[in-house]
């Protein structure tokens, strides 16, 4: 029988991932504002909207929710689905905090089901050749990674919910650079030492617009990582340096340019490398496959690829440079001589 799903937030997100549920069929939606989701519904037949998103979630016909809402109400409906018995495909960053994140944590652990995070970067076509070739050897042991990540925003950008604390739990760090850290803790390893800096440069808004991350896993292993919306033309750059070469991956498709991995090979007598060039020109796939893991594994009743631990690992990196900030705003600035 097909998955049932329902889903709860019908914005831009969960329209995207309505169109990806491939075999599984929509049964439910629900959302703040009734007529966004009553739209969904009507694209999906069979689909009913669901004027409260807590009678949504429990309804008998549902097997597993799609939370895609705003960061505020992740955790609250994710654990709410939990306990109800449903398998669940939350949203990043899951939860604005780790405090938030692990009674959802501990639910799903007690509740023996599936719960996945959306980190559909790991399934983009560059990243899972990336790894591929990561793990045959084709670089030998990982160095570092250095990786940005960044978008301009537009009209208006520090008047949506993101730019709202007790909405979002963060700005620019959470939102994107919670992918560059999940894809840079994916390739090396849980991070030990964190330092970095949160700053707003040009948005009017009370949370940052730049973030930069200085980690280090216990082997000595580091990434460097800077996530921005003052990125004027849209980028993403995510290099693996490694003993034996380099493996880059450069865009995700449309405005952030066509999406291409690119593996500089060391050769013995070291100089220019040996370069091989894949690019991905097609539409962005990643969101049907990371469904599909989730479906694939809630049948063999496995972890899916990117698990609620990946993404508190991922929150307590962020929570621990936020707290530095705090920190930081009281100490004086030191005064130069002269």
């Amino acid at each position: 029988m097909a998955l049932r799903v329902a889903i709860v937030g019908c914005g831009l997100i969960g329209q995207k991932r309505a169109k990806a549920l491939r075999a599984a069929r929509l049964v439910a939606v629900a959302d703040t504002v009734f007529e966004r989701a009553a739209r969904l519904a009507a694209q999906h037949p069979g689909c009913e909207p669901v004027g409260a998103w807590r009678a949504c979630v429990a309804r008998p016909d549902v097997d597993a929710v799609v939370v895609s809402t705003i960061n505020a109400s992740l955790a609250e409906v994710t654990l709410h689905a939990v306990e109800q018995g449903k398998h669940v495909l939350v949203e990043k960053p899951a939860a604005r905090s780790p405090r938030e994140l692990e009674p959802v944590l501990e639910a799903a652990r007690r509740a023996s089901v599936v719960v996945k995070v959306g980190f559909n970067h790991r399934f983009h076509p560059a990243f899972s050749k990336a790894r591929e070739l990561f793990d045959g050897g084709a670089i030998g042991p990982a160095l570092y990674v250095r990786a940005r990540y960044g978008h301009g925003g537009r009209v208006g950008y520090d008047r949506e919910w993101r730019a709202d604390p007790a909405l979002a739990g963060g700005g620019e760090l959470l939102d994107q650079g919670v992918h560059l850290i999940d894809l840079a803790r994916w390739f090396l390893g849980d991070f030990a030492e964190v330092s970095g800096h949160v700053d707003t440069f040009f948005w009017d808004m009370p949370v940052e617009d730049n973030g930069f991350l200085l980690l280090k896993t216990p082997g000595g292993r580091v990434a460097w990582l800077h996530a921005s919306c003052t990125e004027w033309k849209n980028l993403f750059s995510f290099e693996l340096f490694a003993r034996d070469g380099k493996l880059q991956v450069d865009g995700l498709g449309g405005s952030y340019g066509v999406e291409r991995l690119t593996h500089y090979r060391m050769l013995p007598e070291m100089g220019p490398p040996e370069t091989t060039m894949w690019e991905y020109p097609g539409a962005d796939n990643s969101w049907d496959l990371e469904f599909a893991d989730f479906a694939e594994a809630i049948g063999q009743r496995r972890e899916p690829l990117g698990t609620l631990h990946d993404a508190l690992a991922a929150l307590e990196v962020i929570d621990h440079v936020y707290e530095q900030a705090a920190g930081s705003r009281a100490i004086s600035p030191i005064r130069q001589a002269g």
